[in-house]
This record gives structure tokens, sequence and C-alpha cells, in this order.
């Protein structure tokens, strides 16, 4: 049988989990395969020898950019090599993928079993359009959604993790860090979250044991740090338990992070000081905004004044919260941007948020929610398939002025290597010039309370965020 190529393409910096678990499928069924990372390795045409199959991961829109381009280049060098997408971002962009050709094949969801089939299939001869699960060109197939038996993800052949983000603790040196997940996609419907049209407010567990296994095997390769990369390591408190008093007992010392709704922060507060003590240093939420109004029109399911109460529980626990934003919406205001900025400062954040997250401009991609907005028709313009997304205008121009703006200050920043503080007083000076406000005076500019340095890999965590903001976030902070 011929050799199956497995790419990834970004993964925010962690080792990609994304081709480590169809590896694991794939041999387990006897199919031989090839992985290539093209986060931290370069394409190159001798890598397609033998192989009939590259299946490319896209969990995220960074890795479908860059998965297009790959796939030219497959196209260019071996014309008759079957090409398939994978992942929440091929599924939303589907009709594209296959319309002009970039794939011959596109699944999603629980898809690692569709996947070896359409391997198996194509070496004996048969037509994907025969495999279950698999959709080409006229042949639409819904992502797989069912409980799959999950072996343990293969690394085989993966670069090493000193290639990757490492863990920066805050107050010592730079650790290599591994990534799992425990669960994969999500029991809540965020409007704007690209995992809501694929699972449809369901997740999936994976047994402690095989979650063990696979922490297991990145602390051997030298991990002394671990993130939970599910969608919400807290969909099943149940089970993030069980899996974390598993972990410690079999790992002392090791620290982890997870991502978590600051609703299930609130909801789940008494945990919080035992997983500090099991080893959780820091918890990134999508906090999104600080404005009720902007939080009900992506359906967020929490409220500013949650916020306050999820740092808090932090702050009680000794864990950190890195907040992530959707800064640009259709419904954020002047005074909303200006408000977020100062609720930043107000909570001694100003260095905790990375600049990036201040210039993220909401994506719409195909099949989002959004489409369905009540008020769509007042901001939403065409669909821009080769750029994977829709256009969108904001009713008040002010409001995309100041996003360009603050884009470019992001991004001189990044360039500079410029403090995180020193890059929000900037970006701050701009909103207020943009408003026709003055600065607050100096006296009345203090923060509520100064924080220590947070926790945090050396990779910028960000999603849900137009191209020149991906671009921005991918700069490496320590790799």
């Amino acid at each position: 049988m011929s050799e199956v190529l497995l790419v990834s393409c970004y993964e925010l910096g962690h080792p990609p989990l994304s081709i480590a678990w169809p590896a694991a499928f794939l041999r387990e069924a006897g199919v031989s395969v090839r992985v290539l990372d093209l986060a931290v390795d370069e394409f190159s045409p001798p890598a397609l020898r033998g192989v009939s199959l590259v299946a490319v991961a896209v969990p995220m829109l960074t890795a479908l950019r860059l998965g297009v381009e790959a796939a030219s280049r497959v196209r260019a060098a071996q014309p008759q090599t079957h090409i398939a997408f994978f992942g929440l971002y091929a599924w939303l962009n589907r009709a594209m993928l296959l319309e002009d050709g970039v794939a011959d094949s596109v699944l999603a969801g629980e898809s690692e079993p569709a996947l070896v089939a359409l391997a198996q299939a194509l070496a004996e001869g048969r037509a994907a359009s025969t495999v279950p699960g698999v959709g080409t060109r006229g042949r639409e197939q819904a992502p797989v959604l069912q409980r799959i038996a999950f072996p343990i993800p293969d690394r085989h052949g993966l670069p090493p993790l000193a290639r990757y983000a490492r863990y920066l603790p805050g107050d010592g040196e730079a650790v290599l860090a591994g990534s799992v997940e425990a669960s994969r996609g999500c029991l809540h419907t965020c409007r704007h979250c690209p995992v809501v049209p694929i699972y449809h407010g369901r997740f999936f567990v994976v047994p402690v044991n095989t979650v063990l296994a696979d922490v297991r095997q990145q602390v051997e390769a030298g991990a002394r740090h671990i993130t939970f990369a599910d969608p919400d390591f807290l969909n099943g408190p149940g089970h993030a338990m069980k899996v974390t008093h598993a972990l410690a007992a079999a790992h002392p010392g090791l620290t982890f992070d997870f991502t978590a709704k600051v609703e299930h922060i609130v909801k789940h507060a008494a945990l919080f000081p035992e997983l500090f003590t099991l080893g959780c240093r820091f918890v990134i939420s999508a906090v999104e905004s600080v404005s009720d109004h902007v939080l009900h029109e992506l359906r967020k399911g929490h409220t500013r004044a949650d916020v306050v109460t999820a740092l808090a529980i932090l702050d009680a626990a000794g864990i950190a919260l890195q907040p992530t934003l959707v800064a640009f919406t259709p419904w954020t205001s002047l005074d909303d941007y200006i408000d977020t900025l100062e609720f930043i400062r107000a909570h001694g954040l100003t260095r905790h948020v990375p600049p990036v997250q201040l210039s993220i401009r909401l994506l719409v991609p195909p099949g989002s929610l959004l489409e369905r907005a009540e008020d769509a028709a007042q901001w939403l313009r065409e669909l821009e398939p080769r750029e994977f997304r829709f256009a969108w205008r904001h009713p008040d121009p002010r409001m995309d002025i100041l996003h360009e703006a603050v884009a470019s200050r992001v991004e001189l920043a990044a360039e500079r290597g410029e403090p995180a503080d020193e890059t929000w007083a900037a970006v701050r000076a701009l909103a207020y010039t943009a408003a026709g406000r003055p600065l607050p005076v100096p006296e009345d500019d203090a923060p509520a309370r100064v924080r220590p340095d947070s926790p945090r890999l050396s990779e910028a965590w960000f999603c849900c965020a137009e191209p020149r903001q991906i671009q921005v976030g991918l700069v490496k902070g320590g790799r």
C-alpha cells in the first residue's frame, strides 16, 4: 500500500495533535504514514514520493491559509495525488476547497475512521465518493458526530518539543511544553465560534487513560508543562477533575493550563483552589468584550460582572487569567472599546493581555451562525471565498479607521518587541483621539492593582480573528 502524508500547518505553537491522532488511527489500521508540520518544517516535493493521499489538518484559519498554499505545491509537483482537508475550517470552507479544486475531499468532526476508510479505498482503486463521511465535489457529507475509540496519539516522526512554544512560569526559566486533549467539541453555541457549525453543542470525552498515556510520552520527551487544548476543559468538570488528579499522581510537579468559559469559571468556583494544588497555573478564557450588549450579540453566556467575578475566583486560587478578546465587532462602539482598555488597566492586566488581542477583528467564516444575525443586513457584506470569510463594515466608520490604526500600531510593536503595557498605552491614546476625548490625567490613571508577570506560553493565543491579526499573532516569542 502506498503512503499517506499527514500535514499540520499551525496549532498555536503546540505540537500538532491534529495529525498525531490520525497517525495513530491509520497506523493501527496498517496504513503507512508520514507526518509533516509546516509550522516548523519546510515543504519539499521529495516528501511526496510514494504518497497517494495528502491529508491536511486545518483546525483554524491560519492553518487553512497555509494548507491551501501547501496543496497548490502538491498539485504542481504530483497532480495525481489525492488531497483531503480535514478539521473545523475544512468544513466551513468546503465549497471553495472543492469547487476550486484545492481539495479532492473534505472531512470534519470525529473524522479519523473516515480518513482511514478513505486511505483504504484509494489504495484499492475505489473512488473517494464511495466513502461515508467523506465529502467530494457534488457530494456533500455532514461532519461525523459519533463516539469513536481513541488510540494513544502517535507522535512518531514529529519534530522535538524544543521546536515548539515553551512555558514561561513568570518567575523562572522557560521549560518545554506539551499539548493534549481531554475532550473534543463543545457544549455551547456561541455565535462566532467555528466549533459550533460542526458540533452543534455536542462534545466527546477522551478516556482518562488515553490522555495520561499521551501526557506520559510527552513528559518522557522533556515536557514539564501541559496545555489541555480542549475548546472548553470544563464542559465536563467531573471528567476534568479525574484527568487532573490522575495527572498530578503520575507526574508530581507537572504544571498545566486550560481554556474555559467565563461562565464555567463562575459556576465551578469551588474547583479552582484544588486545580491550583494539582498544578494549574493559568486559564485562558474567551472574555471577548466587557460590553454586555456585545456579549449578548455573541451569545457568550456571561456578563461584564461575571468577568470581574471570574478574576476574583482565579486570584483567590493563585491562578492567572489570560483573557482573549474580539476587540472589534459590528456592535462595539468607540466608548465600548475605550471601556475595555480601561477595564484592562483597572484590573492590572496591561501586561497580561497580548497586544494582538487589542486588534482582533471579528471573523465571520462561511457557515457562521452570525450570517443569520437579526441585524446582519446593517453590517454584513459579500462572501470572499478565497479570503475564507464574509466582509463586514462597522456602522460607525470611525471604528474601521480605528481598527486600521490599532492593527498597524500592534504590528509595529510586535516587530520591535515592545512591552505589552507600552503598546496598551499607545493603543489607548489612539482610541481616545478617535473619540475626541482627552486622556485621563495621570493622578486618575493608577491601576486598581499591580499584578506580577503572568505564567504563559511563549506564543500568543488567538482565535476568531481576521488574517491581519493572525499574522501579528504569529510572531514567535521564545521558540
